[in-house]
């Protein structure tokens, strides 16, 4: 498949809603991509099944507190050194990208370095959405190890980081992001084309074109963005749950950079006096309540969007006066499963009591 110049346009609209809130936003990234179309043509993307068994895909992306990225740009080449750095490493060259997760800029981020190295972006991530936490992959789930990584600044440091522990592995690298300002690359999580198609979340990319398109269409065509969004979700085959969740007004935002995330809560007052929403993120929508009621949590997607254009909004973009939506999403099976939930569920982020699905948590039915 080739991400043109449209396709890159759906990518980010559909990677801006997996992104939960966070993953960073996908504007600048879209920028870069939409120049290095013009310049060398399409993107390349290709399916977990089109790799070779012994290829070395490299996951990437960025780290740190979206708050800080969305304010401080990257030079173009942290990626590619960190990249470069891998095959020193590996003693080979890596033969394709894949993002660490979908979700927002993250979800274009390997397209640039894809293009300049002449590979492939695989049609695959490892998260199904954004989480904030580098061990919060499938790969780690399934007891892969992240190592050798390697970290970027737009400086042009570069570290390595060997370590057996994962979660030791997201601290040494988080304190690098803050260490290199508050944001930084990372190339981790190595695999071998074998290891890709036996862990990965396949079909994630070209799930996110076919959200961003179908939300397109309906806006051209003046139909409902939101019920096109909805049953995108649904027929992707990896959110097979999907509905709004509130609608009602932005009236207060805490938020605040604190260890490298971006960390608070937001207010939302439903139209009329319909109740209200209390959300609280780490980078990422975690936990959707209503009334003291929990409507939706991690792993599950929350997505607050623009109730007007169903433009998905990032929490360091959340602000006063801005009438929303509040869309939700089930997760894709993987991470709903009880070994995942130890990574992903509610008590990994301190909440107390046990996962509930969205769909029990709003009696939602499939289709």
């Amino acid at each position: 498949m080739r991400i043109d110049r449209q396709a890159l346009l759906d990518l980010a609209t559909g990677a801006a809603f997996l992104g939960s809130g966070g993953g960073g936003d996908p504007y600048y990234a879209q920028l870069l991509g939409e120049a290095e179309i013009a310049r060398r043509g399409p993107f390349h993307l290709i399916a977990l099944d089109a790799l070779a068994d012994d290829a070395l895909v490299a996951p990437c992306g960025w780290i740190g507190a979206p708050t800080v990225s969305a304010e401080k740009l990257p030079n173009g080449q942290e990626a590619i050194l960190g990249l470069r750095a891998l095959e020193r490493i590996a003693g080979r060259r890596i033969d394709a990208v894949m993002p660490i997760e979908i979700g927002g800029g993250n979800g274009l981020a390997p397209l640039l370095a894809a293009a300049e190295l002449g590979i492939p972006v695989v049609d695959a991530d490892g998260m199904g959405r954004a989480f904030p936490e580098s061990q919060m992959t499938v790969f780690s789930i399934d007891g892969l190890s992240a190592c050798p990584s390697v970290v970027t600044s737009a400086n042009g440091a570069l570290r390595v980081i060997e370590t057996d522990d994962n979660l030791d592995h997201e601290r040494q690298a988080r304190a690098l992001s803050i260490e290199f300002g508050g944001n930084a690359h990372m190339v981790e999580y190595p695999l071998s084309g074998a290891a890709a198609k036996r862990h990965a979340i396949g079909g994630s990319v070209s799930a996110a074109i076919a959200i961003g398109a179908a939300v397109r269409r309906a806006r051209a065509a003046g139909e409902d963005p939101f019920a096109a969004l909805h049953a995108a979700l649904r027929a992707s085959g990896l959110y097979p749950f999907a509905g709004t969740l509130f609608d009602g007004k932005v009236v207060d935002v805490e938020r605040e950079t604190r260890g490298g995330f971006s960390v608070g809560r937001v207010v939302i007052e439903g139209f009329g006096g319909d109740g209200q929403m209390d959300l609280e993120f780490q980078n990422e929508n975690l936990i959707a309540r209503v009334d003291g009621q929990v409507r939706a949590m991690v792993p599950d997607l929350i997505t607050v969007m623009d109730r007007e254009t169903a433009d998905s909004i990032t929490t360091e973009r959340l602000k006063f006066g801005q009438r929303v939506k509040v869309i939700g999403a089930a997760a894709p099976a993987v991470l709903r499963a009880e070994r995942a939930l130890r990574f992903v569920g509610p008590a990994a982020f301190g909440f107390d009591g046990p996962y509930r699905p969205i769909e029990a948590l709003n009696g939602w039915n499939c289709g």
